[in-house]
């Protein structure tokens, strides 16, 4: 019974990491109506930085700068820094060409399927930009944090996992609060719910979409620090291995829904860890996905239902 209870725990744990992404997730499909592939290069991209800051993957002479600065015990600090840096510059770039330029040439005629083209060309070049520069193997660091924890009874609690877990719960619920009480997220919404009325009310789509952008960005960067931080070991298709299973609770929970999505990203995350218990790593997938596609089947809209998705959302 105490194995489990800590499965269970280190379930809730790990799904908080999914929580993020999903979020991410809920976020672009709810508002433009399209699967941004570019969320799991970012949580990557957010990884790799966080991993090369702290293990010297930048060069000798960066790592002497940031040892002279920080230390070598905080180097981490300098790979939370850049790795929110270079992802939100990296979603305004991707939002150039996943969206603006799309709509400026194309217009209504782009619907859903080039931003998702587009998105996935960026997820693909990230990956091979990370493997030409550190390669395909895995990369790993020792957690700044070592193994720092606690107990309740025989339940093992690790320090950075509850702390992970708290912010990522933390930061949704206040992004939940900013959609539903300031005016940048009253637009969002209305962008969402019927994007040509908004504009005519005054909502300036194309100053408040890259912000869409920027925060999905950050809610991937942060995951990712989060993941290196807790997991230690990342490589260049980790955002892949996140994402599937973060779309999975995204779907679970209710495209468009954000409190859905954090449901779904914690049951995910113990339905996972509970597999590779009951059943091993090797088809850890069929679970999560077999869930997926039950959901599908019984009740399409997920346990939440979801925003309107069609034509006019992009």
């Amino acid at each position: 019974m105490d194995v489990l209870l800590q499965q269970v725990v280190n379930g809730l744990m790990l799904g908080g990491v999914y929580v993020m992404v999903a979020v991410a997730f809920t976020l672009v499909i709810g508002m433009l109506n399209f699967l941004n592939f570019t969320i799991p290069a970012l949580f990557m991209v957010a990884a790799v930085m966080m991993w090369a800051a702290m293990a010297g993957g930048f060069g000798a002479d960066i790592d002497a700068v940031l040892d002279d600065v920080l230390g070598a015990p905080n180097k981490w600090i300098a790979g939370v820094i850049i790795a929110l840096v270079v992802v939100s510059l990296a979603s305004l770039v991707i939002e150039r060409f996943t969206y603006r330029y799309m709509k400026a040439k194309y217009g209504d005629a782009t619907e859903h399927a080039l931003p998702l083209v587009s998105s996935l060309g960026f997820l693909i070049a990230f990956e091979h930009l990370v493997i030409g520069r550190w390669g395909s193997d895995p990369l790993t660091i020792d957690s700044p944090f070592g193994n720092a924890s606690f107990h309740l009874g025989a339940v093992q609690f690790s320090i950075p996992q509850v702390i992970s877990l708290a912010l990522s719960l933390a930061i949704v619920f206040g992004l939940s609060l900013m959609l539903r009480k300031t005016r940048l997220g009253r637009a969002v919404r209305s962008i969402a719910e019927r994007p040509d009325t908004a504009t005519l009310m005054g909502v300036d789509v194309g100053r408040i979409v890259p912000v869409v952008y920027v925060i999905a960005g950050l809610l991937c960067a942060i995951a990712g620090i989060l993941f290196t931080i807790n997991y230690t070991t990342v490589d260049a298709y980790i955002g892949d291995k996140v994402a599937t299973v973060a779309i999975a609770g995204m779907v679970l929970g209710g495209l468009g829904n954000v409190w859905g999505a954090i449901v779904g990203g914690l049951f995910v995350g113990l339905l996972e860890v509970l597999s590779i218990h009951f059943f091993g790593a090797s088809i850890v997938k069929v679970p999560i996905w077999g869930m997926l596609l039950l959901i599908l089947v019984m009740r399409p809209t997920g346990l939440f239902g979801h925003t309107a998705i069609g034509k006019g959302k992009f």
